[in-house]
């Protein structure tokens, strides 16, 4: 795949559009236990400032967990800053809440997206090479 920051950029904006993207590690991992047939993709992002935060980690941990056990693909960005800025929670103090963001499919026809089917493709491809956890890097403004 050429471009799966890009390609993640178009999927995080278009499900923003559709009302089905959620934002932080609690929120996620609400809807993860309620709804999980309605997640379709979840992004994690860790950055150095929050990289030794332990708490974070385990959930981090537990997201990843879930996500595999019920074949939710899933990536992983490192730059939370930026995924901030792209789902509209740019504030710093609410940083913390976009280390993790879930786009759910709640409608028909939500598969239909085709940055998200790239997206879908590229994490069975890593998987595929034994990347679990697939690394994206997203594009500057």
């Amino acid at each position: 795949m050429k471009c799966p920051g890009k390609s993640l950029e178009d999927a995080l904006l278009c499900a923003q559009s559709d009302g089905r993207l959620t934002v932080g590690v609690y929120e996620s991992a609400k809807i993860m236990t309620d709804d999980p047939d309605s997640v379709s993709f979840c992004v994690l992002a860790v950055d150095e400032q929050f990289e030794c935060d332990i708490a974070l980690q385990i959930h981090f941990t537990l997201i990843q967990s879930f996500c595999f056990d019920n074949d939710i693909s899933i990536v992983r960005v490192g730059d939370a800053k930026r995924l901030s800025a792209i789902v509209g929670d740019d504030k710093a103090e609410q940083l913390e809440d976009a280390h993790c963001v879930l786009i759910t499919n709640p409608a028909e026809g939500s598969w239909e997206d085709p940055a998200l089917e790239k997206l879908h493709v590229f994490c069975e491809e890593s998987r595929g090479l034994n990347d679990w956890l697939p690394e994206i890097s997203l594009p500057g403004r």
